[in-house]
């Protein structure tokens, strides 16, 4: 038994230098890996609430010294290790949050993004702390930052950002050019809207010549596409924003006064009625854009007042979204929005890979059903899309976000009663056809570097898609 700190390292020192990996059965490797982590995380603790002491004047110590002392002592930036400091004092007012540190439950990132956000939200620590256990950082920075985002503060916040809004370049060690923005959600959706057609059209054409790259590397060409002479986008897209806006020319009748260029950029956001009304969204309460992050009632209507882009918003009292079957393969234009409201991140539990990385899943194969009904589509990435094409992993029954299990598993859908799934299945052929009022269907070929590529055509005005309970 060690008493003492000095005691604990000796005996950490010893195991450390007699332990090979080798030699554990690889049935104990997961226990090795997570025991391990814990302890990281345990002693990371230490260090930082030790430094928040220092940087309080304890032994005649400052922040600088803290902070240059955590840095050097734990191999970070003295950026990471102010962000540690600034944790560790939030989490003494924090005592829920404290408790998770002090067990290993919480790296000193995830402490950082659950401190912040209980700060300004308390109620939202077991939310938090639940989320921190099984999810990915991804996942845990996002809902972080939608609950500070609740509340009359949202506003302020979105304009501190704005303000701090920033374009900025450097030549990597390697020579390569780098790129950094920092924005307001709601217009990084605008910038990512009009490259998207010319990321689908850079797919297209590496498709042609039998190429396949990343979805980044397509982002990239569009860029260049749109800085180059006579570059611009055209047509819709989908997914984390859809549609895009060309490159310059004459003003012109013929295309609504846009000078020759593509249709304007198309930008979905997701904000429950109650929000709409009230201002603000309160916890529990929806405004966002899928795929980008949490916005702010005052930006949506911004976005409204000045009719570019062209907003797609999703208003519901509740999560619940009406089905709608078709008989065609790919979503149609209805569908596709159900879906980025339902999947902003891809559907197997733990991954944060955003909208405009997913492919849109059938449950059951659509050779089978030759129908698409909303209730059996998912959105995975293609990690875990290829995982069930090839391995037979899939998710668990139900909806939205799920663990993703091997064909194995006593929860794999093959397994399971599908009864589910039936009845959805007769359902749909039961009502056969597009529901009216859905608009068009969507089924363009094509499946560029985001979602799945089908596209809807182009709206001249605001569209709210009304969602009942």
């Amino acid at each position: 038994m060690c008493g003492t700190l000095a005691e604990l390292k000796q005996a950490c020192s010893a195991f450390a230098a007699r332990f090979d990996a080798a030699l554990v059965p690889p049935a104990q490797l997961a226990q090795v890996l997570a025991d391990a982590g814990m302890l990281e995380k345990m002693f990371a603790n230490i260090a930082a609430v030790s430094a928040a002491r220092m940087a309080g004047g304890a032994g005649g110590g400052s922040v600088r010294e803290a902070v240059s002392g955590l840095a050097r002592a734990s191999g970070t930036s003295l950026a990471e290790a102010a962000k540690a400091l600034e944790a560790a004092k939030q989490i003494e007012a924090q005592p829920e949050v404290a408790a998770a540190v002090r067990l290993g439950e919480l790296s000193r990132q995830q402490a950082g993004l659950v401190a912040g956000a209980v700060a300004n939200n308390p109620s939202s620590a077991p939310q938090l702390l639940e989320l921190a256990r099984g999810s990915s950082m991804r996942e845990l920075a996002e809902e972080s930052l939608r609950a500070r985002s609740t509340g009359l503060g949202a506003e302020a916040l979105r304009q501190a950002v704005h303000a701090s809004r920033a374009l900025r370049f450097y030549t990597g060690s390697d020579g390569a050019f780098n790129l950094h923005a920092r924005a307001t959600t709601e217009e990084g959706a605008m910038v990512m809207a009009a490259l998207r057609p010319l990321a689908d059209k850079a797919f297209e054409a590496a498709r042609k010549q039998g190429r396949r790259e990343r979805p980044e590397a397509y982002a990239w060409d569009a860029l260049v596409g749109l800085a180059s002479p006579g570059g611009g986008g055209g047509g819709n897209g989908s997914g984390c924003a859809s549609g895009g806006d060309g490159g310059g020319g004459d003003r012109g009748a013929g295309d609504g006064g846009r000078g020759g260029r593509g249709p304007r950029a198309e930008v979905m956001v997701r904000v429950d009625y109650s929000a709409l009304l009230r201002g603000y969204p309160v916890d529990g309460e929806t405004c966002d854009i899928p795929g980008f992050g949490p916005t702010t009632v005052e930006a949506v209507r911004d976005m409204i007042a000045t009719g570019d882009p062209v907003l797609k918003a999703i208003v519901t009292n509740g999560k619940k979204v009406v089905g709608v079957v078709h008989m065609r393969r790919r979503p149609n234009a209805y569908q596709k929005s159900a879906l980025d409201w339902l999947f902003p991140t891809c559907a197997a539990k733990g991954c944060g890979t955003r909208a405009c990385f997913l492919q849109t899943d059938h449950r059951e194969d659509w050779a089978h059903t030759h129908i698409t009904v909303l209730e059996l589509l998912d959105r995975l990435c293609r990690y875990h899309h290829r995982l069930k094409t090839t391995k037979g992993w899939a998710l668990v029954e139900g909806t939205g976000k799920r663990d993703f299990v091997p064909p194995d598993d006593p929860r794999h859908p093959r397994h399971a009663k599908r009864s589910n799934g039936s009845k959805a299945l007769r359902a749909g052929a039961g009502a056969g056809g597009d529901s009216a009022g859905v608009g068009p269907d969507g089924d363009n070929a094509g499946t560029g570097g985001c979602g799945d590529g089908s596209r809807a055509g182009p709206s001249p005005q605001t569209r709210l898609l009304l969602r009942p309970d």
